[in-house]
């Protein structure tokens, strides 16, 4: 077949046309592989390393970690496989690096480094896969939903449970009424955390640390606690405690069930730190109640053993990191790896086996591809709202002051088991050496919330801590890690 040279050039015009629309609708790179930054590689983001490298067509190309003994360390696991990666210190360099293409950006730095990472990401229109909780406090999280939304970006929040197999059957049956009406919503994090340590003074910062990076938006202090890594999570300028640690799971389980797709309209919080005598400032010990429409939630943080001389950790029907979905004819009971049903007997009704969400990376990556949002499992608005539901709980205890049972059960009036549940929470403080009189318990406000705003509202009375909780909710930031006002 003859081909003039006018059609040939209408041809070849065509063609360019389409390559073009195609890349602006799904930019990954040559071969169609998906070129992968991994930003925060110690624990879990050595974790994200390892399950992103199996994953078909997807490639890890750079690196970056403030500590360079860590980013060495994975580097050499990558380049031993024959893996070649580009290495960073700051973020900001590998986004700004002309020399290599990256098409996501895996996120696993502490908790006050999330929303601000995830931002810049969505900024140099890279697609993002950002780990819990995705905000240090409420207003951040919302800014990076934002963000999202402004520059098309894929942006996953690292809440695997919600591609957990088990889950996503359950949870569907509940919803429709497999069940009965959900008529509460009980979420546990009961995990053991020994004490951090106490120290006289400032720690020295190691060499192979970038301490300015690390510290980031928060405020720019002497280290003073022995541990650096990890440890962040029990102070409140880089934590959120172990309700934003691993209680944010539990959480997103708790709205995932009730279908809820805001705030809850009030939340209170009691409970404080105790035994330990360390450097810790979040709860260890922690009550909260969450009212939504549908039906409450109640959230409980249990980082005690059962007494001081027995060795393990309490459980409500036999879970205790897990949600229970209490309905009228029986309830659920599991979280990561699915869990059972049960008549209100506490008979088992039916098993439903889950993965622990390892899909849920892939599920990322498919979503990259298709570009589609709504195929993503835990979109970063999701991830956002449950964020801030262990944000609004942290910010009534922040605002708490001590009291006795009495007065808390005054506040938690005749809502279902409170009042037993108070009781439970004061014998296995006893159990554990406390005295109550010396070391009570802290009550915070109830906290009423506009949940289209995401602000507290005038709460009212002659101690009136409205502008206090606001200023928690949106936090302050050291220049020049500042999360943009207008996005």
């Amino acid at each position: 077949m003859k081909i003039n040279r006018r059609r040939f050039i209408q041809a070849s015009v065509s063609s360019l046309a389409l390559a073009s629309t195609s890349t602006w609708a799904n930019p990954i790179g040559a071969n169609n592989d998906i070129r992968v930054g991994v930003v925060g590689v110690r624990s879990k983001g050595a974790h994200h390393i390892e399950v992103i490298r199996k994953v078909p067509g997807v490639r890890i190309v750079a690196l970056c970690d403030v500590d360079s003994d860590i980013l060495a360390r994975e580097a050499k696991k990558l380049t031993d496989d024959q893996i070649k990666v580009k290495t960073y210190t700051d973020m900001r360099k590998m986004l700004e690096d002309k020399d290599i293409s990256i098409d996501a950006v895996s996120i696993a730095t502490p908790n006050h480094w999330h929303s601000l990472q995830a931002i810049w990401a969505c900024q140099a229109e890279k697609d993002v896969y950002v780990e819990k909780p995705v905000s240090h406090n409420v207003w951040e999280g919302r800014q990076l939903v934002k963000a999202a939304r402004k520059y098309n970006r894929i942006v996953q929040a690292g809440t695997q449970n919600r591609s957990d197999t088990g889950l996503r059957e359950v949870f569907p049956y509940i919803q429709e009424g497999g069940l009965g009406k959900i008529q509460y919503v009980r979420a546990l994090c009961y995990r053991s955390r020994d004490s951090i340590g106490k120290v006289a003074g400032p720690q020295p910062i190691p060499s192979n640390i970038d301490y300015d990076l690390w510290t980031g938006p928060a405020p720019l202090g002497p280290l003073r606690r022995k541990s650096l890594h990890y440890d962040w999570h029990w102070v409140w300028p880089t934590g959120n405690g172990d309700i934003g640690n691993q209680g944010i799971h539990e959480m997103d389980l708790a709205r995932w069930v009730l279908q809820e797709q805001g705030l809850p309209k009030q939340v209170v919080s009691f409970g404080g730190r105790y035994v330990w005598d360390d450097d810790g400032t979040t709860p260890n010990m922690q009550y909260c109640v969450m009212d939504y429409e549908s039906a409450p939630v109640i959230f409980e943080v249990i980082n005690l053993r059962v007494s001081s001389t027995q060795n393990w950790m309490p459980m409500i029907r036999g879970v205790g990191v897990a949600v229970i979905v209490q309905c009228e004819n029986g309830y659920f009971a599991g979280g990561r790896n699915g869990g059972w049903t049960y008549d209100n007997d506490g008979k088992k009704i039916k098993k439903y086996a889950g993965d622990g969400g390892g899909a849920h990376h892939q599920n990322f990556f498919d979503a990259m591809r298709s570009r589609k949002v709504s195929d993503l499992r835990a979109d970063i608005e999701q991830g956002h709202l449950s964020s801030a539901m262990c944000h609004l709980c942290n910010i009534s205890q922040q605002l708490s002051s001590r009291t006795n049972p009495d007065q808390i059960r005054e506040v938690l009036g005749d809502r279902l088991s409170c009042s037993e549940d108070l009781d439970r929470f004061v014998k296995q403080l006893e159990a554990n050496q406390v005295d109550l009189k010396a070391h009570p318990l802290s009550l915070g406000p109830v906290l009423k919330v506009d949940s289209a705003k995401e602000v507290v509202i005038q709460q009212g009375g002659p101690y009136d801590i409205t502008r206090w909780a606001n200023d928690l909710m949106r936090g302050s930031y050291r220049a020049p890690f500042v999360v943009p006002e207008n996005i």
